[in-house]
């Protein structure tokens, strides 16, 4: 092993101590990228890089989507539109034995295609639903892992911001992504009802029915989603069928959400305040850590380490599903350690050149030649693969934030009880990352019909 890639691995195992004691990971990428750089090349070329770095990153077109989606989220948490997702899934739902627990994923689901943010789902619908949950005497761990394990349909269900940057990381295309998610978003919402389906069979005192709604009721709040399902059905929609773009689409998305709310008289100039406010801080959040996983990825390339790692994969012996589920599973275990973002951007650079070294194009798990696809679908499966166990660091120990921000607004319920509520879900994620290994179709037909 040269001195290099034992510098790279020295760099990995500081950026790691530092994320561990909560050193803000754009800051920690940049020292560790800047300074590991310095001593391969010296420091003219890290103040050479340092002068364009930024606008180089930052000037990227598929980049302006970001602040958009981010914008449409901001605004729609405001407007109401979670309300109505509630009331229409509740009116078909909420009759059955945890029903409001159903209505609550229908409505995380429905809200992450508006939205596209994890923690502003769970924390916009938690504020929703929570009501309803308690006032149906809902048991503590069902009510909040519900909604904790609904929040993590937000990264997957376009448009997703972490889906976006996975594209642009390992230079996919975004629309391609886009229609990807959907089958696998619709099978964590079957999933995740069908697992609250089988709570409430085994423990039916955690999940009682509720009131079934009147004529007038029903009908009322199901017209109230149409405006949901304009607005899905434009932005996602148009993308689809290849109307726009996904950057005029997120420009579409905010002015529709914004005239829903001014219609709605549910949005005022303090909201519109506080909406900017809110994207302006995520946004800079967001670019800044994309400069530190640049850092990072220049010095991790001269170091040599991924060409190394996936050098040392490919000569293993180790089959192809042998690799990526060892992939998957350090991406879960990573995900207790940092958030999904900064996961995606940190770890993708490594993961994904030992992929395509085991790849080889040809599809033969008896000898282990490949996965038996182009590297083009590749991206596309390992990407919803990757983003799915990706989520779980939403729900798992000790970060869990999606469990953090439902628990800042349960305080009545103790946060182990949210951990117990949120493991049946888990349960259903790995099943779900089972069913597409077993199955890439259903990952890529999507795609390859509208295409």
């Amino acid at each position: 092993m040269s001195d290099a890639v034992q510098l790279g691995l020295g760099g990995f195992a500081a950026l790691i101590l530092l994320i561990a004691i909560r050193m803000p990971i754009a800051y920690a990428m940049i020292l560790v990228g800047g300074i590991g750089t310095m001593i391969i090349n010296g420091p003219v070329l890290v103040l050479s890089q340092l002068k364009t770095l930024a606008y180089g990153q930052f000037s990227i077109y598929d980049l302006s989507v970001v602040p958009m989606f981010v914008l449409m989220g901001a605004i729609a948490s405001k407007t109401g539109l979670s309300q109505a997702l509630f009331r229409a899934a509740n009116a078909w739902l909420g009759w059955m034995p945890g029903g409001t627990a159903m209505a609550a994923i229908a409505g995380c689901a429905g809200f992450g295609a508006v939205c596209g943010s994890s923690l502003a789902t769970a924390s916009t619908m938690g504020k929703v639903a929570l009501p309803e949950l308690r006032r149906y005497k809902y048991s503590g761990a069902l009510a909040t892992g519900t909604l904790a394990a609904g929040g993590v349909l937000g990264i997957l269900i376009p448009p997703s911001v972490v889906l976006i940057i996975y594209a642009i990381i390992v230079e996919a295309n975004i629309v391609t992504m886009f229609m990807a998610a959907f089958i696998p978003g619709i099978l964590a919402v079957i999933l995740f009802i069908l697992t609250i389906a089988i709570y409430v069979a085994i423990s039916p005192d955690a999940g009682p029915k509720g009131g079934a709604p009147g004529r007038a009721e029903f009908v009322a709040a199901t017209v109230g989603m149409i405006p949901v399902l304009i607005i899905f059905g434009l932005v996602i929609g148009g993308i689809y069928v290849g109307l726009f773009n996904p950057t005029p689409a997120a420009a579409v998305g905010v002015a529709l959400v914004l005239v829903f709310g001014l219609l709605q008289r549910k949005l005022d100039w303090t909201d519109m305040r506080e909406a900017l406010l809110e994207t302006a801080s995520t946004t800079g959040m967001i670019y800044l850590i994309l400069l530190g996983a640049e850092l990072l990825k220049i010095f991790m390339s001269r170091s040599g380490l991924p060409q190394e790692a996936a050098q040392w994969v490919a000569t293993s012996g180790l089959g192809p599903m042998t690799v990526l589920i060892l992939l998957l599973v350090a991406l879960i275990l990573l995900g207790c350690l940092m958030d999904s973002l900064s996961m995606i951007l940190l770890i993708i650079p490594f993961f994904w050149p030992v992929l395509v070294e085991v790849n080889g194009g040809i599809y033969q798990m008896a000898d282990g030649a490949g996965y038996g696809m182009s590297t083009e679908d590749l991206k596309i499966w390992f990407g919803i693969l990757a983003l799915i166990v990706v989520e779980l660091g939403l729900i798992t120990p000790p970060v869990g934030m999606n469990v953090f921000v439902i628990s800042s607004l349960a305080k009545d319920t103790p946060m182990i009880e949210t951990f117990k509520g949120v493991m049946p879900f888990f349960g259903a994620e790995i099943v779900r990352v089972s069913i597409l290994i077993a199955f890439p179709a259903f990952t890529l037909w999507f795609p390859t019909v509208l295409q």
